[in-house]
């Protein structure tokens, strides 16, 4: 379901999705609105779900994280129990930041994030250790060109 949002607030959704540090002040200067109003609106958008949370963004190689890999993944088989076992055990490894469910040729896609090839083979190993798969395919990442957490929201239309 997607909620109707008016202008004002995708425009608040936009500026907490440049800095969530923004005080309430200067983001309801930014977007309009009196102090109160803005911030009933920033309650609103975190009740609803829409916000989800306010977070650090940090640079995976300033802290030894140096190494990106994006695992595609084919089912062994597509039973319920399969997938309720693969998602229990996706969330045992902190190396995957996102997991993804497929259409197309590849069931799911992760994007794994080590400090270096020898924990990315050792990642590797425990993950096709511990649950069968018909095919495991790691393509790394030679440079991030493009890192976002900026949505494409529309801010000027009603």
């Amino acid at each position: 379901m997607t909620a109707n949002l008016d202008r004002i607030d995708r425009k608040i959704l936009f500026e907490l999705m440049q800095d969530s540090t923004l005080p309430v002040a200067q983001l309801a200067e930014r977007v309009g609105l009196s102090q109160t109003p803005c911030w009933k609106r920033v309650q609103k958008l975190e009740a609803l779900g829409i916000i989800i949370g306010r977070v650090a963004l940090v640079a995976p190689e300033k802290i030894g994280l140096g190494l990106t890999v994006f695992v595609e993944i084919e089912a062994a088989d597509h039973t319920p129990a399969w997938r309720e076992a693969f998602a229990a055990m996706v969330s045992d490894y902190p190396q995957i930041v996102e997991t993804h469910r497929m259409a197309g040729e590849v069931d799911y896609l992760f994007k794994v994030i080590v400090p270096d090839m020898a924990a990315y083979d050792a990642f590797y190993l425990d993950l096709t250790f511990r649950l069968p798969c018909r095919n495991v395919i790691s393509r790394f990442s030679m440079e991030r060109m493009k890192a976002t957490t900026t949505l494409p929201i529309d801010t000027v239309s009603t």
